[in-house]
């Protein structure tokens, strides 16, 4: 079953859920673009490459956690399912 998350994950969701498409996500990812550029104008270049290599790691982490977070929730659901099935039919 993790292969075929895996799978799921890697082909369709990690791209799908990662389109910006609401009008708050835009502002976020303004706001975000904004406070970068104002960061980086306030910072020296060896501190801007520190803080852009802490920034990729919380990403990296971000990422994992959503991951796992998608095989747990789907697991569930198939876990749930089948109970639900398994009761109905008695």
């Amino acid at each position: 079953m993790k292969d075929i998350l895996e799978n799921l994950w890697d082909e369709y969701f990690a791209e799908a859920c990662a389109v910006i498409e609401t009008e708050d996500e835009r502002n976020l990812s303004k706001k975000a673009a904004d406070m970068h550029g104002k960061a980086n104008a306030m910072l020296t270049k060896e501190q801007s490459e520190t803080i852009e290599a802490y920034i990729d790691v919380l990403c990296e982490l971000q990422a994992s956690f959503v991951k796992k977070a998608f095989f747990k929730g789907s697991e569930f659901a198939v876990a749930f399912m089948f109970k639900i099935a398994k009761t109905d039919c008695k």
